[in-house]
């Protein structure tokens, strides 16, 4: 056991365990090649090799794994998550606000992507609205010729009946 202080907070008493790659992409519940990936985006070091040339990964490896995969769930780009990864490491030169202005960054980025579901939504709503449904002939189906017109169906009912 180590009394150590890492750059995701001061930790006590923490064992000094040692992964091999796939015992670490099970405990953060990634692939080996996922792991890979983000070594080559400079995200992830591999200095650490057996005598047999493994790579060896520390506990700090895996707090940075689990930082990056929960990122990526968030929706962080790869460059967003390496601008809060630098935060976090060094947090000497970097403050909250950075942190905030990142992450107010990715809000912005979803309230306008559910902006935008919210828009289809509504369009989905009225081209069902505008479908009779019967088992005719699709001939005259509202749906489809609103699709071919490539716009908003009119208010009337798919094949009138005379």
């Amino acid at each position: 056991m180590v009394n150590m202080v890492t750059p995701f907070g001061i930790v006590c008493c923490r064992r000094n365990n040692m992964y091999k790659i796939g015992q670490l992409a099970k405990l953060a519940d990634v692939t080996p090649d996922t792991i890979r990936f983000y070594e080559k985006q400079q995200m992830m070091d591999h200095e650490i090799r057996t005598e047999g040339g493994f790579r060896l990964y520390s506990d700090d490896d895996l707090q940075r794994l689990r930082f990056i995969r929960y990122g990526r769930q968030l929706g962080f780009s790869l460059d967003s998550i390496r601008g809060l990864l630098s935060i976090r490491i060094d947090p000497e030169h970097h403050t909250c606000q950075e942190s905030k202005a990142i992450v107010a960054r990715r809000l912005d980025e979803v309230n306008g992507m559910i902006a935008e579901l919210q828009t289809i939504q509504r369009s989905l709503e009225r081209l069902a609205a505008t479908c009779c449904g019967d088992l005719h002939s699709s001939a005259c189906c509202s749906i489809l010729e609103a699709l071919e017109k490539g716009e908003e169906p009119q208010v009337e009912i798919c094949c009138s009946k005379d």
